[in-house]
């Protein structure tokens, strides 16, 4: 039974990003494709050991080296995609991201082989098998494993900020669901998801880990899916929250807003700091705001008392923090309204293209 530890925890600051994303044929339509792109063709070097597939045969994943600065992320993340994209094209394939796909089906899409996949369809059922999700999993490295605890304690607030800004999957399986983010609904039909209680220290999630092991709860730590974890393998705190993205600056303004949040927590917790004890209910909350509203959103403050509007919080958070990627995004249109004025204006075809993964 694999299992992570205390010992992992050992770097600061160091960056890893995964990316979901679509198989889609020459006119973006999804079709069946990591089979050929995962299994029957060596992806180029840079994507050995990197490049997985997820529960859909249209589903595949990428995953960056090792980022040691954050300056070199965005080489990083362009590299991979740049890969991702050639190798897809040599084999007749193309490469989209979106948290859903607008056009897929489940019941018309192949699920893949493999036995973990095959396992989790068997124990849960109906949600796994509609599960046509895509996100972006951001890691950042935590050198003491209580700190990386304390940290994912104090970013449960935060997730809504970053899926409401991501917002960019208004429709699933053919129809308009009038949300902003309808993945992390359908993500949250699954067990072990969403918005995750607080944990007092290492010791405790540990514990709860490896009960949910020794239960057969979950068949990997992998399993607890939700959107925001201590990963106790890679010794990062890993957010796992943004829909699926096209174009890379949006992943790279939660990138360098995660980064920067993890390491202001962890000099909180050096300095001593009281975490907040959220109750989770508010903080669902929250995060239903970011569903429903997204960029609209507005939410309940940090100290759960008044509420504040995304744009207010976006300005605060840029100067708190030294950032400025998160007001960029902020000042563009939505991923969701996009999706939803080129489908009306210019119909399925434009909204197919616009989805093809960029790679500068």
């Amino acid at each position: 039974m694999e299992r992570g530890s205390r010992e992992s925890f050992t770097r600061m600051g160091t960056l890893g990003i995964e990316e979901e994303c679509f198989v889609v044929d020459e006119d973006g339509r999804p079709t069946s494709g990591t089979d050929d792109l995962v299994y029957e063709h060596d992806p180029p070097e840079i994507l050995e050991g990197r490049l997985d597939h997820e529960l859909f045969k249209f589903v595949i994943e990428t995953q960056t080296p090792l980022i040691e600065d954050p300056d070199d992320a965005r080489d990083s993340l362009l590299a991979i995609r740049q890969a991702l994209v050639d190798h897809a094209q040599a084999h007749g394939y193309r490469i989209a991201a979106a948290g859903l796909h607008p056009l897929a089906k489940w019941q018309e899409l192949e699920h893949a082989e493999k036995p973990r996949y095959r396992a989790q369809l068997d124990r849960i059922q109906y949600p796994q098998h509609r599960n046509t999700t895509a996100g972006v999993h951001v890691h950042v490295g935590v050198d003491d494993a209580d700190k990386a605890v304390w940290i994912a304690n104090e970013l449960r607030w935060y997730v809504p900020i970053m899926l409401a800004l991501s917002a960019n999957s208004p429709y699933w399986n053919g129809f308009d669901t009038g949300l902003q983010s309808a993945r992390a609904k359908i993500f949250e039909a699954l067990p072990n998801t969403g918005m995750p209680t607080h944990f007092e220290d290492f010791e405790a999630f540990d514990r709860f880990e490896r009960r949910m092991l020794e239960t057969d709860s979950i068949n990997d730590r992998g399993e607890l899916w939700y959107d925001v974890r201590p990963h106790t393998a890679h010794g990062t705190v890993e957010l796992r929250t943004p829909d699926g993205q096209a174009d890379p600056d949006v992943v790279l303004a939660f990138v360098e807003y995660a980064h920067a949040l993890v390491e202001a927590l962890a000099e909180e917790y050096e300095d001593g700091a009281t975490g907040h004890d959220h109750r989770r209910e508010l903080l669902d909350e929250n995060k239903w705001r970011a569903i429903r509203y997204g960029q609209d959103a507005s939410f309940i403050d940090r100290e759960l008392e008044g509420t504040v509007e995304l744009g207010e919080l976006v300005d605060r958070e840029c100067e708190r923090l030294g950032i400025d990627g998160i007001k960029r995004v902020y000042e563009r249109e939505s991923g969701a309204d996009r999706q939803r004025r080129l489908l009306e204006d210019e119909g399925p075809d434009a909204l197919c293209d616009s989805l093809f993964l960029q790679t500068e």
